[in-house]
């Protein structure tokens, strides 16, 4: 293992404390999963900021979006009969729920790809409309010949899909309304086709019949998906054995597509592994990680707001080294470095 993961020594780069909150009334819960990517020759971040609002004496306040983007809070009596709070995360008002925290992304831009900064040239995206009154989540980069795609979690009443917005400057974005249904996540686009044909991981779940799995989809302009395959289920016994989906965007090798994925076991324990897809046929599975290539092992990833989660979305890769930005324990931010050749000899 040592091998093949060199954490950065400056870990955890970004924590809550480091922000400031998008308005007075709002706290900064959680940094979470980043996107990434290269611009104008500095590293861009994409990275969802988890916010809870204040609370006031005998109540239960909760945050959502209105039709226009604007934020509202909710305040409910917690002696009314009608709420119920018992989970932290989630209430219920009259059958209704709610999230007790609203995520938005942030854009952050490094020289060094360590030390990240925001600027007000690069202002938030918050959720809009009816599909993001609950916020947006988890944002995924892919460019692809002169624009950048972002894949990111559409959170509402009506459920979790994946949206789509593309860019070219990082100032102004053309929104592509939600390209997979709920329930559905953990989308990456490949940033180049095959055959004249897009490439996407994405993630539905199904807890009744099947589970929660990682597939492929085409497409023939990158907005509108079909041809639906399962690529990899959950395995007993393994690291990924209740819930698995993809990081970035795979990375193209001689051997074939390398795909870092992030596996949770029962008990919520989350470790990323890999997979290995045919060049020209990427539904096509030729190996996978019998075992972690990382897992939760420094006190800011085994401890915090939600603790042993390692959780990748973003990475830039520079010959053999892969620069891999990450979530770690659902609080902060960090940084490793893996080795590209030794991941693959992990998959022989």
């Amino acid at each position: 293992m040592k091998n093949i993961v060199a954490r950065c020594g400056q870990n955890p780069l970004l924590s809550p404390i480091d922000l400031k909150p998008s308005q007075p009334e709002m706290i900064i819960e959680c940094l979470l999963n980043p996107g990434i990517f290269e611009y104008k020759g500095k590293i861009g971040m994409v990275l969802r900021v988890a916010e809870r609002t204040t609370q006031k004496e005998g109540m239960v306040s909760v945050p959502m979006y209105d039709g226009n983007g604007q934020l509202k809070i909710l305040d409910f009596s917690m002696d009314d009969p009608k709420l119920d709070h018992s989970d932290a995360r989630v209430i219920t008002y009259d059958g209704e729920q709610y999230l007790t925290t609203i995520s938005h992304l942030r854009i952050l831009f490094s020289k060094d790809g360590v030390t990240f900064e925001e600027s007000d040239e690069f202002p938030p995206l918050f959720g809009q409309g009816d599909y993001e009154s609950y916020g947006i989540e988890d944002c995924r980069v892919s460019k692809i010949a002169q624009d950048y795609y972002l894949t990111y979690t559409m959170v509402s009443p009506n459920g979790v899909g994946v949206g789509l917005k593309t860019t070219s400057d990082w100032k102004s974005f053309m929104s592509h309304g939600m390209i997979f249904s709920p329930h559905n996540k953990d989308c990456a686009i490949f940033e180049e086709t095959i055959d004249e044909t897009y490439y996407a991981f994405h993630r539905p779940s199904s807890p009744e019949l099947g589970g929660n799995y990682m597939w492929i989809s085409e497409s023939k302009d990158g907005f509108h998906w079909g041809n639906h395959k399962c690529i990899a289920r959950t395995r007993p016994n393994k690291f990924d054995s209740a819930r698995l989906g993809a990081g970035a965007a795979p990375i193209k090798t001689e051997r074939g597509w390398l795909a870092i994925y992030h596996g949770a076991d029962e008990q919520h324990r989350y470790c990323l592994g890999a997979l290995l897809l045919d060049l020209n046929n990427p539904s096509k599975v030729l190996a996978r990680s019998a075992e972690p290539i990382m897992m939760p092992e420094e006190a800011y990833e085994k401890d915090g707001f939600f603790g042993e989660v390692i959780f990748t979305n973003g990475h830039v890769v520079d010959g053999d080294d892969i620069h891999m930005y990450y979530g770690a324990s659902d609080e902060h931010v960090a940084l490793a470095t893996l080795s590209l050749s030794e991941i693959l000899k992990t998959l022989d």
